[in-house]
């Protein structure tokens, strides 16, 4: 396999046409080897448009969420950055990349040891990487500048939007399975947040992600 060439065609085929377009994001999709973080038995699918198993009943997203990811959330040197879910760590490395500083919470052990080991290889050192049940809120070393939930929620809890900063913005797929949508919250002052929504999409939901409340009559 011409790895290079592959890359490339993910670029153009899946990355382009989904409207990510922002320069510095295609840069660091060259530069960041996607490869280097799937696991071994699927390192051939690695720029295939398809969510990659990471074992536990967890997957990788697919190459074009991950670049519509960073390029909506618009990251800066400055940010300080919490993500829910760390996978494998490339888009953990992906934000590290173009932020400060990243918190990453993962709920497993196991794929938080596989994330550390992979950051530790690329040489990424302005993460850090906790292992806990994020799927509520994880205020402890906000307010953060972005928020970006890798697994969908039902409904989106209210710690995470107080946990932004002024100008703060927040990724989140709402929704169950098959209707759920890609959201941008932006923090515009104190208590008030503009919403905006993004495309529909289905992907794998967080684990113990707050429900939607049922009525009983």
């Amino acid at each position: 396999m011409n790895l290079e060439q592959t890359r490339f065609n993910m670029v153009e085929q899946q990355i382009r046409t989904w409207d990510v377009l922002d320069p510095e994001v295609i840069k660091l999709l060259f530069e960041l080897r996607r490869e280097e973080f799937v696991p071994a038995s699927y390192r051939t699918l690695a720029f295939v448009d398809m969510e990659i198993p990471l074992g536990h009943g967890e997957v990788m997203l697919a190459p074009k969420m991950e670049a519509r990811i960073l390029q909506e959330l618009q990251v800066t040197k400055t940010d300080r950055i919490l993500e829910i879910g760390s996978g494998s760590g490339y888009l953990t490395s992906l934000l590290a990349k173009k932020g400060g500083h990243v918190y990453s919470v993962e709920v497993l052990p196991e794929l938080k040891i596989i994330a550390e080991q992979n950051l530790q290889a690329h040489g990424i050192t302005n993460v850090t990487l906790e292992v806990g049940d994020a799927s509520h809120g994880w205020p402890e070393h906000g307010p953060y500048d972005v928020i970006v939930l890798t697994g969908s929620t039902p409904v989106l809890p209210e710690e995470f939007q107080k946990s932004l900063v002024v100008g703060g913005r927040l990724f989140v797929v709402e929704g169950e399975a098959p209707a759920m949508n890609a959201t941008l919250i932006t923090c515009v002052k104190e208590g008030t947040y503009n919403r905006v929504g993004l495309f529909e999409t289905c992907i794998h939901a967080l684990r113990n992600a707050q429900k939607i409340k049922q009525f009983v009559f």
